[in-house]
């Protein structure tokens, strides 16, 4: 069983689809991101661009793409912005904070973009946008704590 500490499994690149040459930590490694995704991400001058294509199983009752769909892309996007700053370190989520901004549909790629502020000795600050065909969805911050794994015994 994968304790979520083990040795750090860098991202892969997708090889076929609408993404192909872009990064994701989806290809199993996160069972809920495969579910959910393929999120994924490139650099591009240093900086992070994310991106998933919405599918009817993202949308809420409504037929706009559910706000828990667009949060996990968030929390996604935190990593893949602070993807440089870790340097291969691990990190988990210790806050995630979203603004909805506007309804997203199915017609077109999902994406975001943002920044690290702060980097401390265990944390990352990063905040961040995401778009749909240049609309704002939903503006994001959040902290990072950069982990190890501990001896068990």
């Amino acid at each position: 069983m994968n304790d979520g500490l083990g040795a750090y499994e860098g991202p892969v690149e997708l090889k076929d689809g609408p993404f192909a040459g872009w990064l994701t930590w989806s290809a199993g490694a996160d069972p809920y991101e495969t579910a959910i995704g393929p999120f994924c991400f490139k650099l591009e001058d240093g900086r992070a661009r994310s991106a998933f294509q919405p599918r009817r199983e993202h949308l809420n009752g409504g037929g706009t793409i559910h706000g828990g769909a667009l949060m996990s892309f968030a929390d996604f996007s935190l990593f893949s912005i602070a993807h440089n700053v870790l340097r291969g370190a691990k990190a988990v989520t210790l806050t995630c904070n979203c603004e909805f901004l506007s309804a997203g549909g199915l017609d077109g790629a999902v994406e975001s973009e943002g920044e690290v502020l702060r980097e401390t000795r265990s944390l990352i600050f990063v905040r961040g946008i995401v778009t749909q065909l240049g609309q704002p969805l939903l503006a994001f911050s959040g902290a990072l704590k950069k982990i190890s794994a501990a001896p068990r015994g």
